[in-house]
């Protein structure tokens, strides 16, 4: 369905597109153009101009100038109301050139691992079915704000789980304080209340080898259970389905699957 909106028609991509940012809250036009399936770099920078000077976009640009600047997008207020997703705005003056936002490149990598499984999944058999952000603790007993929370569709069942993204910029003693918070809603029955499944697994993605390592040890402490852990470079080299996972535990690489 097409809906009208400053003078624009709101097409079914544009419709997907914005409704996705609800979700990612940041994109740029890569990855633009997969979510919306524009058919041509100039098509989706079009169409990504148009619904900026309509006031349903805004862009910001990452990097700097000498070293190349990408341009990035969120949604404007009236952009989630025009489709009805939630909306966070990020509190930056349009136009401006975002270099070391620590908020941006976080989230930017959160995004790419939604990308990777809702469009860019290896296995036809694994669906994305669910994807959700946090605001504030899913359990509020229990002090705890994932990155992301996921389900995924298969054969033999769904799977569910948590993402944590880390890029080094968290003290390791914030680590133990997140274990601690998903082994409570494990064993509580939080999460089963919450979510409406019986079990989780936690997903760590990482900057780095060192940093991966560094993080196990400390969980490996409380538990041998539910974390799994990976660098971003070795599910970019090898897949994410692919025996780059780590238990807090042993040296054995292994699949999700």
């Amino acid at each position: 369905m097409t809906g009208t909106d400053a003078g624009i028609i709101i097409q079914p991509r544009d419709r997907r597109l914005l409704q996705e940012l609800g979700i990612m809250r940041i994109i740029d036009r890569e990855q633009a153009k997969l979510v919306a399936g524009f058919g041509s770099t100039t098509r989706a920078n079009t169409r990504l101009h148009t619904l900026t000077e309509a006031g349903l976009l805004n862009r910001y640009f990452v990097g700097t100038i000498g070293a190349g600047r990408k341009a990035i997008y969120t949604l404007t207020a009236k952009g989630a109301t025009a489709v009805n997703s939630p909306y966070e705005g990020l509190r930056r003056r349009r136009d401006r050139t975002l270099v070391g936002d620590l908020f941006v490149e976080h989230q930017t990598a959160i995004n790419s691992i939604f990308i990777l499984l809702k469009y860019k999944s290896a296995d036809p058999n694994i669906q994305l079915r669910r994807w959700e952000s946090f605001h504030e603790p899913p359990a509020a007993s229990i002090p705890l704000v994932p990155d992301a929370y996921f389900e995924l569709a298969h054969d033999s069942g769904v799977s569910a789980g948590f993402l944590e993204v880390d890029l080094g910029t968290e003290a390791l003693k914030v680590w133990q304080q997140k274990a601690q918070g998903y082994l409570r809603l494990a064993i509580t029955g939080e999460f089963e209340k919450r979510f409406s499944q019986p079990r989780f697994r936690v997903l760590v993605v990482t900057s780095s080898e060192r940093r991966m390592n560094n993080i196990r040890s400390l969980i490996a402490r409380l538990t041998d259970k539910i974390f799994w852990f990976a660098t971003f470079e070795a599910i970019n080299r090898d897949g994410f389905w692919s025996p780059v996972w780590l238990r807090p535990r042993g040296d054995q690489r292994q699949s999700l699957r």
